[in-house]
C-alpha cells in the first residue's frame, strides 16, 4: 500500500514539474511572440529623411477646370478605411482603394467579408448620388503589419501575431466577438511595434507600410479626373491614429497635390499632435515649395477632454504655449463635427457650459444623452474611447470654438480658429452617408442587421468600446469653391470656407457684414450680393473695422434642401452662439432665425412616413439682440430639416417582431432624429 502511494504520489510530483515547465516554457515562447519593439522616433534617420516627391511625375498634367462665376457647393468624403487599414482587414473587410473610388463614383458594390464562403450573396451598396471628390484615409499606424501578415511567404507570415490576426489562429470567444479579438492582436502594441512581425528594429514593417502608402498614391492618381469636366477629385490622405489613457487624439492628414512625403507618419513614431505637425510643417511645407498639407481632427466626443485642451492650461513655458498654438493654427484650420460615431458639436448636462440647454445637442450620442456625467472642468480626463470617465467640454467642437478666444485673449493667437466638415471614417471602404434606411454598418462586423442592433461591445485591453446601435451612417463634407480641382478644394479649406452635414446635400450659406442688411434674400444674386458686401463662413470681423455698427454685424443664412427624391424638407435655421466672459466662464446661446419650429411636421414610427409642412429653401438677415462690441464671440448656423426615422427605427420595423433586437424596444435610443448642416463660424473680433 505505501509503495503505491509513493509511486502515485512521485507520478503526480513529475506530472506537476512537467505542467510547470510547460507553464514556463509557454511564458517564455509567448514573450518571444509578443516582444515589443520600441519606435526610434521621428527624430531617426528614417524619418529626417523621407523623400517629398510626386511619385508619379510623368503623369498628364489636369486640364483647368471650368469655373463658376461664385463658389459653388462641392460634396465628398475625407475619412474612408478600406482593407489595408488594419482594423478594417481585423473584420474581414477586403476592399481596395480601387474599389472605394469606384464607389464613391457610383459603382454599385457587393459588402464582402474575407471569411464569405464560396458562392456567398453579399449584400450589395449604391451611392444615390456620386461625390465630387474623396480621400481614401487608412491607418498609418500597422499599415506595414496588415500588409505583412496577409502576404505569404513573408518573413512574418507564419508568426503567431500574424496568425491570430488573420484568423488562423481562434481564441474560445463567441464568433461575433473574434474579429475583435483580431484587431487587439495588433492594437495591443500601443506606440510599440511587434519585434516578431517588424524585426528588431521595426524596419520592415515601416518599409511594407511605405509601400503600402506608395500603392494608395497610385489608385489616389488613377481615379482623379484630369479632363477640364473635373467631375471627380481625389486627394492624396492617411490617419494619424493616436490615443492616450484610451482617449481619442486621431487625425486625417489631408495634402494638397500628389507631391507628399514618401511615407505616412503615424503615432508610433510621432507619439503627440505636435509632434505630428512639426514634422509635417519641416519635411512637406517648408521642405518642398509643392508640398501643403492640413490636418483635421475626428471624434472629440471620445477624447476626454485632450482633443482641444487650451494651451493656456498647460504646463508649459508662455514662449512654447504660443509656438504650440501658432503650428496648431497653421496646420488644423477644420473639424470634423460628425461621423459614424457620433456627434461632436456639443452636449448638455456639462456644468461649466452656462446658457439654456440646447435640445438639439442630443443628437447622435455615443453616451446616451439622459446619462448623468461627471464634468472634467479645467482638466481633462481618460477611458473617452471605453465610453468611461469624466467628460469635457473640450471634447465638443462648439467649446472649442470658445475656447479658442480665449487662448487668443491669452496668448495672442487662437489654435481653435476651425472651420466644420462632417465625414463617415467608414471602415467598408464604401462612404454611403446618404440614406439612413440603406445603411449597412461601418465595420463589416456589423453588415447582418442584428449585429447593428447590438448594444455594447468592447475591444479586450481598453483599447476601445462602442455601441453599434449608437453608430450610424455619419456625414458628408460640402466644400465651397469655384472648381472642383485640388487647389481651389485646398484653398477653400484652408481658408475654412466649408461646412458640414448628417447625409443630406443640404446647401447651407453664412456671411456676416456691416451692411448686410441691404441685402435682399430673394434677389437671385444676394449670394454676390452678400459676398461683396460681407465676408464668407470661415472668416472674421473686426471691432476696429471702419464700417462696424455699434449695433453689431449683421448675419445672413441661408439653406438650399437636399433636392434628391425621398429627401426632407428644411424645417428652420439657426444661428449658434458661443463666447467666453471676462471671469473665464464659457457661454452658448441658440437662436431661431428662418422657418418655423412649430410647422407640425412629423413622422409615423410605424411607417416612417413623413407628413407636415416645411421649406425647400430658407433665408433670412439676423443681428445679434445681445451683441456686446467690447466681448468676442463666434457665430455658426445650424439647418434643421422635419423630423424623420433614424437608421435604427428603419431596421427595427423591417424585422418581424417577434425578431427584433432588445434595442427597439430601448427607450433610451431615439427612434427619429432630425437631420441637419453646420456651416463653419464666422468670428467676431473686439480687439
Amino acid at each position: 500500500m505505501n509503495i503505491t502511494i509513493k509511486r502515485a504520489a512521485k507520478a503526480l510530483l513529475w506530472f506537476l514539474l512537467l505542467l510547470l515547465l510547460a507553464a514556463l516554457l509557454s511564458f517564455f515562447w509567448l514573450r518571444h511572440e509578443f516582444a515589443r519593439v520600441q519606435s526610434a522616433g521621428m527624430q531617426s534617420e528614417y524619418w529626417r529623411n523621407v523623400p517629398v516627391q510626386s511619385l508619379e511625375p510623368g503623369l498628364t498634367a489636369p486640364r483647368p477646370c471650368h469655373q463658376t462665376p461664385h463658389t459653388r457647393a462641392f460634396f465628398g468624403a475625407l475619412h474612408v478605411h478600406t482593407g489595408a487599414s488594419y482594423d478594417a482587414s481585423a473584420f474581414g473587410i477586403t476592399v481596395s482603394v480601387d474599389d472605394a473610388y469606384r464607389f464613391a463614383r457610383g459603382t454599385t458594390l457587393p459588402l464582402r467579408l474575407r471569411a464569405d464562403p464560396e458562392g456567398f450573396g453579399a449584400p450589395v451598396q449604391t451611392i444615390s448620388t456620386p461625390l465630387d471628390f474623396m480621400a481614401v484615409t487608412d491607418h498609418a499606424e500597422s499599415l506595414g503589419e496588415a500588409r505583412l501578415c496577409y502576404t505569404p511567404g513573408s518573413r512574418p507570415y507564419g508568426t503567431l501575431v500574424c496568425r491570430l490576426y488573420r484568423g488562423d489562429v481562434r481564441l474560445p470567444v463567441a464568433a461575433d466577438t473574434q474579429p475583435i479579438m483580431r484587431l487587439a492582436t495588433l492594437a495591443i502594441f500601443g506606440k510599440d511595434r511587434s519585434a516578431r512581425v517588424c524585426g528588431k528594429d521595426g524596419s520592415l514593417c515601416r518599409e511594407r507600410a511605405a509601400d503600402t502608402w506608395q500603392d494608395n498614391q497610385r489608385s489616389t492618381e488613377r481615379w482623379h479626373d484630369r479632363s477640364e469636366e473635373c467631375d471627380f477629385t481625389t486627394l492624396h490622405a492617411y490617419e494619424y491614429t493616436l490615443a492616450e489613457a484610451s482617449s481619442n487624439l486621431h487625425r486625417n492628414v489631408i495634402f494638397r497635390s500628389a507631391v507628399v512625403p514618401q511615407a505616412p507618419l503615424g503615432s508610433k513614431d510621432a507619439q503627440t499632435p505636435e509632434a505630428l505637425w512639426q514634422w509635417l510643417k519641416q519635411t512637406c511645407i517648408d521642405g518642398n515649395p509643392q508640398c501643403d498639407v492640413l490636418a483635421i481632427p475626428h471624434n472629440g466626443n471620445w477624447s476626454s477632454g485632450r482633443m482641444w485642451y487650451p494651451y493656456s492650461n498647460r504646463d508649459l513655458s508662455d514662449r512654447t504655449r504660443r509656438q504650440q498654438a501658432e503650428l496648431r493654427a497653421e496646420l488644423e484650420p477644420l473639424a470634423e463635427i460628425m461621423q459614424t460615431k457620433g456627434d461632436s458639436e456639443c452636449r448638455n448636462g456639462i456644468d461649466s457650459v452656462l446658457g439654456p440647454a440646447d435640445e438639439f445637442c442630443d443628437f447622435e450620442k455615443l453616451r446616451a444623452a439622459s446619462e448623468p456625467i461627471e464634468d472634467c472642468e479645467e482638466s481633462f480626463g481618460s477611458g473617452g474611447m471605453m465610453l468611461s470617465g469624466c467628460t469635457s467640454r473640450y471634447n465638443f467642437v462648439r467649446y472649442a470654438l470658445a475656447a479658442g478666444l480665449r487662448e487668443r485673449r491669452e496668448l495672442g493667437v487662437n489654435p481653435f480658429a476651425m472651420g466644420i466638415i462632417a465625414a463617415t471614417d467608414t471602415h467598408n471602404g464604401m462612404p454611403a452617408a446618404d440614406s439612413e434606411s440603406q445603411y449597412m454598418g461601418s465595420h463589416g462586423m456589423d453588415r447582418n442587421v442584428l449585429s447593428r442592433l447590438q448594444g455594447t461591445k468592447e475591444v479586450p485591453g481598453g483599447i476601445g468600446k462602442g455601441s453599434p446601435v449608437r453608430y450610424g451612417p455619419g456625414g458628408v463634407a460640402g466644400i465651397y469653391a469655384r472648381e472642383n480641382s485640388r487647389d481651389a478644394l485646398f484653398d477653400a479649406m484652408r481658408r475654412r470656407e466649408t461646412f458640414g452635414t448628417s447625409g443630406p446635400r443640404i446647401e447651407p450659406r453664412f456671411f456676416a457684414g456691416w451692411e448686410l442688411d441691404q441685402v435682399d434674400c430673394q434677389s437671385p444674386d444676394f449670394v454676390e450680393q452678400a459676398g461683396r458686401l460681407g465676408v464668407p463662413m470661415g472668416a472674421a470681423l473686426y471691432s476696429h473695422d471702419d464700417s462696424a455698427d455699434p449695433l453689431g454685424p449683421v448675419f445672413l443664412a441661408s439653406a438650399t434642401r437636399d433636392p434628391r427624391d425621398g429627401a426632407g424638407l428644411l424645417q428652420r435655421i439657426q444661428v449658434i452662439k458661443s463666447w467666453v466672459d471676462s471671469a473665464g466662464a464659457t457661454h452658448q446661446a441658440v437662436h431661431d432665425i428662418a422657418g418655423d419650429p412649430n410647422n407640425g411636421a412629423g413622422v409615423d414610427p410605424e411607417t416612417c412616413a413623413l407628413s407636415g409642412s416645411g421649406f425647400n429653401q430658407l433665408c433670412a438677415t439676423w443681428r445679434d439682440p445681445d451683441f456686446d462690441a467690447a466681448l468676442s464671440a463666434v457665430y455658426y448656423a445650424r439647418v434643421l430639416e422635419n423630423p424623420s426615422c433614424r437608421w435604427s427605427r428603419h431596421a427595427c420595423i423591417r424585422l418581424p417582431e417577434a425578431g427584433r433586437a432588445p434595442s427597439c424596444g430601448d427607450p433610451d435610443l431615439p427612434w427619429q432624429i432630425q437631420e441637419r448642416a453646420w456651416t463653419s463660424p464666422i468670428w467676431y473680433y473686439a480687439d
